[in-house]
């Protein structure tokens, strides 16, 4: 059965990559993302071999168990692809591609990953990521230790524990089912939009449901609004709904899209990132694929770091505390240097401090006890004393007692 359905593929090399590392296809019945890695020509073959290996698969399906089984062969023949191009050509050791690959058929959508590309459903004005990143920081997330607001900024992000390289011939790939149904939209990305434009927004920009191409330009936009540091491959698939049935003319975006192939330049003397010791270094890798000793040392770093923020949170915390018993501290020394006229019981009292309590904290205490009976004064002297005489000073309370007692021994 053929898909019934609208889809776009698009790819922009961004704004700091000299060159698109990225493939993406769009199909009658395939689609997928695929991100390269591995120097300035590494990636562009990785991805570009992976999307032209895969596209192969664009055909009906008469079940999707056939289909499933197609997309894992294809992948695992794909790495051995990738296997012997570097043994025939060792300039290009240590190049790699993540593949987020899908395949309609009937009522079901058949999924194949590998690596931080990622395939997201948009159903019901809801998003929702389908696939898991083959990460370190996705690790981090799943054990507790981070989360994912924190993953998206962690300094290891681009660590990857699965790819589709030239070091496994039996690569680890994520394969399941899942129905689909009409108004679907899928999308699949390489990690330059979903590292760039978070869910929220992405979200936002599908619930238009505009078409395909047009929803397509919008998230790229975003993505080099918000400075696209690395290549940006988006594919939507419409599934029925609104939009016209597809065409049935497949497109090929990115470095697979390069009818010429990919020109390898000349093996250049140097250090390589992603652990080979020979590897073209024009732009610095965006994926980082660690040994297993490497591991153990980015592990034990997240540990540091994490101990590092508990110390910080602590010394924080603490310094918090101290500048609040300070103020407190200042505040309550101020208070001791006012004073004001009361009643204690049945005496007028000189009191030290202001007429406010805090909670249980009295903030203030009896400086002196004059010795006037509140019974002796007039009704009036009496009722101001019991509701407190604020005073500028000491002197000045002194003198409101004075008033006080003169008062009283003119009525005697």
């Amino acid at each position: 059965m053929v898909f019934e359905g609208s889809s776009v593929a698009i790819s922009h090399t961004g704004k700091v990559r000299s060159n698109n590392q990225d493939s993406g296809y769009a199909g009658s019945n395939l689609f997928v993302v695929a991100d390269g890695m591995g120097g300035h020509a590494g990636g562009d073959v990785a991805s570009s071999i992976a999307v032209h290996r895969l596209k192969e698969l664009d055909h009906p399906y008469g079940s999707t168990g056939e289909a499933e089984q197609a997309l894992q062969e294809a992948i695992s023949s794909t790495a051995a692809v990738l296997i012997d191009t570097v043994a025939r050509r060792p300039e290009l050791a240590g190049m790699g591609t993540t593949v987020s690959g899908l395949i309609m058929v009937d009522d079901y959508a058949v999924i194949a990953h590998i690596g931080d590309s990622r395939i997201y459903l948009y159903r019901d004005d809801a998003l929702t990521q389908i696939t898991t990143d083959h990460t370190f920081v996705q690790r981090l997330v799943d054990s507790g230790r981070i989360t994912p607001e924190e993953a998206r900024y962690h300094p290891r992000r681009s660590v990857l524990m699965r790819v589709l390289g030239d070091m496994d011939p039996d690569p680890e790939v994520d394969t399941f089912i899942m129905p689909t149904q009409p108004g679907d939209r899928w999308l699949l990305c390489s990690d330059g939009l979903s590292g760039v434009v978070d869910d929220a927004h992405t979200s936002k920009v599908l619930g238009h449901h505009y078409p395909p191409g047009r929803t397509a330009d919008l998230l790229l936009k975003q993505a080099l609004d918000g400075g696209a540091p690395d290549n940006v491959t988006v594919v939507i698939v419409d599934v029925g709904g609104s939009h016209p049935m597809f065409s049935g003319t497949a497109t090929i975006v990115g470095s697979a899209s390069n009818p010429q192939g990919v020109e390898v330049p000349a093996a250049r003397p140097g250090r390589t990132s992603w652990l080979h010791a020979a590897r073209q270094a024009a732009n610095e890798p965006t994926h980082f694929e660690p040994a297993a000793e490497f591991l153990e040392e980015l592990i034990e770093e997240d540990r540091r770091r994490a101990r590092r923020r508990r110390v910080w949170w602590v010394v924080g915390l603490l310094t918090i505390l101290l500048a609040l018993a300070a103020a407190a501290l200042g505040a309550y020394s101020w208070t001791q240097t006012r004073y004001f006229v009361g009643a204690d019981t049945d005496t007028v009292v000189i009191f030290r401090g202001i007429q406010q309590d805090l909670g249980p904290l009295s903030l203030s205490s009896v400086y002196e006890d004059t010795g006037i009976m509140l019974k002796d004064l007039p009704f009036y002297q009496r009722l101001a004393v019991t509701s407190t005489i604020s005073a500028r000073s000491l002197s000045d309370a002194e003198q409101i007692v004075d008033t006080l007692r003169t008062t009283v021994e003119d009525e005697r």
